[in-house]
């Protein structure tokens, strides 16, 4: 009997001491980690069963946060930001003729209630409303919003009236309409708000290099902030399988546009066309309790399908002259809790990327996919071993003792076998560190781990130095041993990269939406961060661009002039940013 209990004692430390670990955490890592769902559609698995998700919303509701996404089977909340509760809920009725479960929802509060709605364009989807969403306890407002709507979203203005905003087209414009806030029913006609302008905005053209190849540019995932009596209407383009998929933004004097002045800004609101995971559209901006802004978009993977897709949240707020802005520049390094950000202060601690394409040995290898795809900085290329099996292991070498400040961990889904959202599934591995890749001493060990981590990430109670990192699978899901990138963030104790000589920006008079982009290379510079904007004091918007010198940049206005800066980035730091450069 006394060595069961003391058996339970040592368990019960055992997982004390990993909540402690998370409890203390400061930052987070995009894209963030939570339980994603698998496809429900056994049509999009013909190259492979997958995770994927996308066009979220987060709602902060009586202090936590609510975050819906497509297809997911149900929503999370938490209390931080950083450790995310699923909650089990299907929110069709059995007249819903689809398979759609919440698509693209659209989330708002009225009152006290938070109301759902998924994408439809039916006439019989029910709108539900819960007043204890922690507690899983819904209720139909209406059991047919009649007025439907692809990619729906709501809000509550300061005077109580209630809208809601809707359009996915690459041919029609976004609407908006007033909502009756006792019957839900439309007060007058949907009107339009926004169509997109892509003859002068050059990123609203569609493509992966924004030429238009083959479509129209597409307009989606409405959402309307009101900042200092302005309204900031928001829409994602110009499409979601793109590096450049973003969220734009349209400022108006009213809820409405048709009757009131708007004017769009001319860059995205938020925008990632670089680094591991990229793409920041159809999404969503809120407050947390201390009311600094935020903004949750849609990230890619899209190699299994179109619709493979992840979750990225990101700083954003409202600058002295009322213009928005989303932070993305290291935007998949470590950034700052909302317990930890400071207003003015940096979006995160610093950390930088200190194994990028180093040298990396395996226990096996599955065909093709070779181990120096878990370091190249892409999250569309993985490693995967043989197998699945407990003692399967990939190592990385930092070249030199290296400052070790926090790991994240994304797998790969290669040879799943799930489809739709599933519970009880978890992740174990452990991580072990060494000086010499002889002598090895345990970092991390979740092999007691009962959670669903597929993009986990570590911030170390202490840092530590070390050389190598070794990560050992004990048990997968599902699939193969299989990572698509293992990050390992911190310093390399060495020189900051020098400061980019020469930037020269060739824009065209043929077409002034693009440029030709180049400078002169650093050394001991692994990638470099272009920072651009209308105005001089306004670079909102960064590329990370890896190994390259040169850049073709497409995203221009074509009636404003241009300003840009670049600095370069290796493991130990970043260089000081160039003198601001104008380019009419």
């Amino acid at each position: 009997m006394a060595k069961h209990l003391f058996k339970i004692f040592l368990i019960s430390l055992l997982f004390c001491g990993t909540y402690a670990a998370y409890a203390q955490q400061k930052t987070y890592c995009n894209p963030i980690n939570i339980d994603y769902g698998y496809t429900p559609f056994e049509s999009f698995t013909e190259w492979g069963k997958h995770r994927a998700t996308a066009d979220p919303v987060i709602v902060n509701y009586k202090g936590d946060f609510y975050l819906f996404s497509t297809n997911q089977w149900g929503y999370w909340h938490s209390a931080d930001m950083l450790n995310w509760k699923f909650h089990e809920r299907k929110f069709l009725r059995p007249w819903n003729k689809t398979k759609d479960e919440l698509c693209a929802p659209g989330v708002g509060i009225v009152g006290d209630t938070m109301v759902v709605f998924g994408s439809t364009y039916t006439k019989n989807f029910t709108l539900w409303g819960s007043t204890d969403p922690k507690g899983n306890k819904w209720f139909p407002l209406v059991d047919s919003l009649e007025i439907g709507g692809w990619d729906p979203s709501f809000f509550t203005d300061d005077d109580g009236k209630f809208y809601m905003y809707n359009g996915s087209s690459n041919n029609y414009p976004m609407y908006g309409v007033e909502l009756d806030r006792k019957t839900f029913q439309p007060k007058g006609t949907r009107m339009p708000m926004y169509l997109l302008q892509s003859w002068r905005y050059g990123w609203q053209r569609f493509g992966e290099y924004m030429d238009d190849t083959f479509l129209d540019p597409f307009a989606e995932g409405a959402w309307m902030t009101k900042h200092n009596g302005k309204y900031y209407f928001q829409y994602g383009a110009p499409g979601t399988e793109f590096s450049g998929y973003s969220d734009g933004v349209v400022v108006g004097t009213k809820p409405l546009f048709y009757d009131s002045p708007s004017t769009p800004q001319s860059d995205p609101l938020s925008y990632k066309g670089g680094g591991f995971s990229r793409g920041a559209g159809h999404g969503a901006t809120f407050q947390d309790n201390s009311k600094n802004y935020w903004h949750i978009s849609t990230s890619i993977i899209c190699v299994k399908n179109t619709w493979e897709r992840r979750m990225g949240i990101w700083p954003t707020g409202f600058d002295k002259d009322d213009v928005m802005w989303t932070n993305t520049a290291f935007g998949d390094y470590p950034l700052y809790l909302p317990s930890e950000r400071k207003e003015g202060g940096p979006a995160g601690p610093g950390w930088m990327l200190i194994n990028y394409k180093k040298p990396v040995t395996v226990s096996s290898t599955l065909g093709s996919f070779n181990a120096n795809n878990a370091v190249d900085e892409s999250i569309k290329t993985y490693w995967s071993a043989k197998t699945a099996n407990k003692g399967e292991w990939i190592q990385t070498d930092l070249g030199n003792l290296a400052t070790v400040n926090a790991i994240q961990i994304n797998y790969a889904d290669q040879d799943a076998e799930f489809i739709g959202k599933q519970t009880g599934i978890y992740h174990q591995y452990k991580i072990l560190s060494s000086t010499d890749g002889k002598k090895w001493t345990t970092l991390v060990d979740k092999s007691q781990n009962k959670t669903d981590v597929p993009h986990d990430y570590i911030e170390l109670q202490k840092p530590v130095k070390t050389r190598f990192i070794k990560m050992i699978n004990i048990h997968m899901p599902t699939g193969k041993f299989a990572i698509s990138g293992l990050r390992v963030f911190g310093n390399g104790n060495g020189e900051k990269p020098t400061t980019v000589k020469n930037l020269i920006v060739l824009r065209t008079e043929k077409d002034k939406r693009s440029a030709y982009i180049k400078w002169e290379p650093v050394d001991n510079a692994f990638a470099y961060n272009l920072y651009y904007g209308t105005a001089p004091d306004k670079l909102y918007n960064c590329i990370m661009i890896h190994d390259f010198n040169e850049y073709w940049f497409k995203a221009m206005d074509s009636q404003k002039a241009y300003y840009f800066s670049i600095e370069a980035i290796n493991e130990n730091g970043v260089s000081v940013k160039t003198e601001v450069k104008k380019v009419d």
